[in-house]
């Protein structure tokens, strides 16, 4: 991952993000694809209109389509079919937001009891 500032002009930048799928423009809009998917478009709209990076999930992709799915199709990038950029956040809102789903263990990390099935869910710093 590299960042390079192009340009600025007061407190605004404007910069190039070069990931391992490719380079992202900033500031950038990021499409939201919490479950792996943006709702109601295909990767080819998706394509059609530029969309230089999807942002996905930590949490709720744990939770569905759950880890080992993913990982059984490869990882997220083919999971999703996606060839370009995806930014994943690392679940710290879900920890907040959902705390009285959680339990916090200083030496584990986040302790979940999923919404769907009530499995346990361990969301670590290594995992998210």
């Amino acid at each position: 991952m590299k960042f390079n500032v192009k340009k600025i002009s007061g407190k605004a930048r404007l910069g190039n993000l070069s990931l391992m799928h490719g380079n992202v423009q900033t500031p950038a809009f990021m499409t939201v694809g919490t479950y792996g998917s943006v709702k109601s478009l295909t990767n080819q709209d998706l394509d059609d209109c530029n969309v230089p990076i999807i942002l996905c999930n930590a949490y709720h992709l744990m939770i569905r389509p759950e880890e080992n799915l993913i990982k059984k199709a490869g990882g997220l990038h083919k999971f999703m079919n996606w060839n370009k950029p995806i930014l994943t956040d690392s679940g710290g809102y879900q920890i907040m937001s959902l705390s009285s789903l959680n339990k916090i263990e200083k030496d584990i990390g986040a302790i979940f009891k999923s919404h769907i099935d009530g499995k346990k869910i361990i969301l670590s710093p290594e995992k998210s």
